[in-house]
């Protein structure tokens, strides 16, 4: 149901409004990204949007932050507040 309009090519948000009329959920899930014990260079490999995403989920703000590594020195920044997020 799933792989064979990816396979034909069709793109994800179609495939999700086709799916959301068999199960609405199924286009919302979404994993989070671990992020203990990760490396400058795990981190370079995280786009934008996930390292806001970490922010976030630690309550952290990053103003002022326009370039990738000035996210990942934040998300390095605040390693502590990591706590126990698995």
């Amino acid at each position: 149901d799933i792989a064979q309009p990816f396979s034909l090519g069709m793109s994800s948000l179609k495939v999700c409004q086709r799916i959301t009329k068999a199960n609405p959920e199924i286009c919302t899930v979404k994993f989070p990204i671990k992020t203990e014990a990760l490396e400058k260079k795990d981190l370079s490999k995280l786009r934008v949007k996930q390292l806001k995403a970490i922010l976030s989920e630690r309550g952290v703000e990053c103003k002022g932050c326009v370039e990738k590594d000035e996210f990942i020195k934040k998300v390095q920044e605040t390693e502590h507040l990591a706590g126990d997020e698995f």
